[in-house]
């Protein structure tokens, strides 16, 4: 695994991905207990979390192009909330 630096957000910027990584870890581990029997907090749990997702996505996208970021086959983007840093994290 090699990990490069290639950027860095602003606070807000950095502020609304941790919002929805933690939204999306607490969803994740919500989905552990939550069984379909309980019809109506299921579906909603799995509209969330399909909706979180493609939030979450769509940030790493938009900046991606707004900071023309590298990239590479294999590889993905990782931030450190500390630091507003992003790096690139390859096989």
């Amino acid at each position: 695994m090699a990990k490069k630096r290639i950027g860095q957000v602003t606070l807000a910027e950095r502020d609304e991905i941790q919002a929805l990584f933690e939204r999306r870890n607490g969803l994740n581990e919500l989905a552990k207990i939550v069984t379909a029997d309980n019809t109506e907090l299921y579906e909603r749990l799995v509209t969330d979390l399909g909706s979180t997702g493609t939030k979450f996505q769509n940030w790493w996208d938009t900046m991606a192009q707004q900071y023309k970021w590298e990239s590479a086959d294999g590889g993905n983007w990782e931030i450190n909330f500390d630091t507003c840093e992003i790096f690139l994290v390859t096989p």
